[in-house]
Parts: C-alpha cells; sequence; structure tokens
C-alpha cells in the first residue's frame, strides 16, 4: 500500500513537470553575427566609444553678428566694353568689382537659390547676385585664338570664371536675361553658349522677345512677348525652365496687368516667373523677410556713373557704416539665424522648414 502511494505521488509530480515546461516561453540564443566592415563595434558597460567624425563647430552668432533677415544686394549689369559709360563696364572695373566684393565678405549666389531661400555662404559673408540685362556680345563672346575657338578673356563670362578659378570659395552663379532674335549676338553659338552656362551655374533668364516696353502693350501682346521668348530659350534648352524675367527698360505691365508680368500663356505656351525684376536703386530684403516680394525685387546698378548715391559703392559704403542692415549668414543653410531685434520682420510661413534661431 505504501508503495502504491509513492507510485502516485511520482506520477502527480511528472504530470506537473510536463505541463510548467509546456506554458513556459522558449528563449532561442542565436549565435553572434559578425560585424560587417566599418559597423560600429557596441560598447562594453562603462566604455565611451570615440566618433571619427568631427563635431560640427559651434558659431558664435552675436560675434559674427548674425543675421539673416538682412538685405541682399542683386547687382544690375548690362555691357562689357572698353570704355566707362552709364550702362557700360570696363573689363578692368569689372574685375575691380568683383575683387572688392570678395575683399569685403560678399559671396556670389544664383538668383534662384536667393528666391527660394536655399543660401550656402560661409558664416560670416554676405550673398549677393550677378545680373545682366539684354545678352551682348560682351556679355558672352566666344573668339579663336591659334586656331583654337575660347571664350573671351574680357567678355562678363570670361572674367568671371578667371576670378571664379583664382578664388574657389567666391562661389556661382549669374542670371543672363536675353532677348532675340540674336541672344549674345553670334547666332552660330547659340546653343553652345547656353550649354555652357547651364553647366557651369548661370541662368538665361527673359527679357521679352524683342525688348519691349511692357508698359505700353495689352494683355495679349505682353504675353505674347514673354512666351515668344520662353518658346525660342526652350528650342536651345528643351523643357529649360525660364524662372526669371527682367523688365527691359524697369517698365512692367500697368496696374491689375503687372500679374502678366509673373504668369501668362500665348499659343499654347505657358511662362511661370517667381522673380520678376526691376531695374531699383537699393537691395533687396531677405527672403524670409516681410518684405520679401519676389516679383517686384528692386536691383542696384552696378555702376560708378548718374548712381547719385545708389550705386554699389554707395551700398558697400552704407553696409559699413550700418552692419546690421546686411544679410550676414550663420553658415548653417538648415537655419534662419537673426538677432532679437529683426523678430517681428521675419514671415515664418516663408521659412520653409528651417530652424529660426534668436539670440539675443
Amino acid at each position: 500500500m505504501k508503495r502504491l502511494k509513492q507510485l502516485i505521488i511520482l506520477f502527480f509530480a511528472l504530470v506537473i513537470t510536463i505541463n510548467f515546461a509546456a506554458c513556459t516561453p522558449r528563449i532561442v540564443v542565436e549565435p553572434p553575427q559578425e560585424l560587417e566592415q566599418n559597423q560600429p563595434v557596441p560598447a562594453e558597460p562603462g566604455e565611451v566609444l570615440q566618433n571619427d567624425e568631427p563635431e560640427a563647430e559651434q558659431v558664435d552668432l552675436k560675434a559674427i553678428k548674425a543675421n539673416e533677415n538682412g538685405q541682399i544686394m542683386i547687382l544690375m549689369y548690362h555691357g562689357i566694353g572698353d570704355k566707362e559709360a552709364e550702362w557700360m563696364r570696363t573689363a578692368d572695373n569689372f574685375r575691380k568689382d568683383l575683387r572688392i566684393l570678395y575683399d569685403k565678405g560678399y559671396r556670389l549666389i544664383s538668383l534662384k537659390d536667393y528666391i527660394e531661400n536655399n543660401i550656402k555662404v560661409e558664416a560670416g559673408y554676405t550673398p549677393f547676385v550677378l545680373t545682366f540685362d539684354d545678352g551682348a556680345k560682351n556679355n558672352f563672346n566666344i573668339i579663336e585664338e591659334n586656331g583654337e575657338k575660347k571664350i573671351d578673356p574680357d567678355c562678363a563670362v570670361g572674367i568671371i570664371e578667371e576670378f571664379k578659378k583664382a578664388h574657389p570659395d567666391f562661389g556661382s552663379g549669374g542670371s543672363f536675361f536675353v532677348y532675340y532674335l540674336v541672344p549674345f549676338r553670334q547666332k552660330e553659338f547659340i546653343k553652345e553658349k547656353y550649354d555652357f552656362l547651364i553647366a557651369n551655374g548661370y541662368d538665361v533668364g527673359n527679357h521679352s522677345y524683342s525688348h519691349e516696353n511692357l508698359g505700353k502693350l495689352g494683355i495679349e501682346d505682353i504675353q505674347k512677348a514673354l512666351a515668344k521668348n520662353v518658346k525660342s530659350t526652350q528650342e536651345y534648352l528643351p523643357g529649360y525652365d525660364v524662372y526669371a524675367l527682367a523688365l527691359p527698360n524697369g517698365i512692367g505691365p500697368k496696374g491689375d496687368n503687372y500679374k502678366y508680368a509673373a504668369q501668362g500663356e500665348f499659343e499654347g505656351v505657358k511662362y511661370n516667373h517667381r522673380a520678376v525684376l526691376k531695374v531699383g536703386s537699393n537691395p533687396a530684403p531677405s527672403p524670409v523677410s516681410i518684405k520679401f516680394d519676389p516679383v517686384r525685387l528692386p536691383r542696384v546698378r552696378a555702376s560708378e556713373m548718374k548712381t547719385e548715391g545708389t550705386g554699389m559703392y554707395d551700398w558697400l559704403e552704407h553696409f559699413e557704416n550700418k552692419p546690421e542692415k546686411r544679410y550676414i549668414s550663420d553658415g548653417n543653410p538648415d537655419t534662419v539665424a537673426i538677432p532679437e531685434s529683426e523678430a517681428d520682420y521675419v514671415d515664418k510661413s516663408k521659412l520653409n522648414g528651417k530652424e529660426l534661431l534668436i539670440y539675443n
């Protein structure tokens, strides 16, 4: 009888053990995998891993006087020639302009990057934009030397390229506003010149088809003049985005017709100018400013004749005396840094995801 009780107890103990094992989750220990090449090695407890990538240098916004709501000069040139005149700059003076801008901490950006607030300039420096109206031969001239074609070193493009080569941190950009029939006045080289400009960071812009006075035209003729320019440019550059217009003679359509300077259509050809440039005489607001209006952008005349205190050198002096008015980059394209005094003058809807940094 005693033996029977022991067997019964042993039986129930066995059943309980089996049930417990069945209810316990199974733990699978996988063998360690080999680390892929360049994969970080996990740290041991208490160990501090070294990061191979250098930490971003902290910029003292106050020390550099960062102000990304400051003003930006959109410089307006026309011809580059042998004799200085109201609408003509000599090659030597144009070289002087670039050198002085560079030495004073200005760096070249494209018009497109300006209007889209895609400004990438080293901390403490100021962006500026170059524009050329009319598309004269002296803007972009191709010559032959020793049986080979080359860019004329004394034309605008030749001078800019030479300066960029000597100063790699100068930046790049430049918008050439042309009209037809023969932009740059060398018909056999139009396609070649356009391809070079686009490949090297320049823009081709609209200056109407025949340099029309848009202020004297009706709605249909305004659209015709601007759409024909776009159509002609796209014949050389298929699908090219002609995103900017420089108003011929600085004159835009009158009254409510002004909207046709920005957008319109003629015979199935549409145009969409996200930037419309006037002649003007003063710097343009920051692209995040409450005053920023991309279809009414003022320009500064890059001349020393008949500017009456409103030329490029006058504004350079102005910014020397009032540096708080000048756009000064914080060096980070993902942030917009401003002093506290500018806080009420920023249009936050124009930040486009960038972080606004306000310092005291």
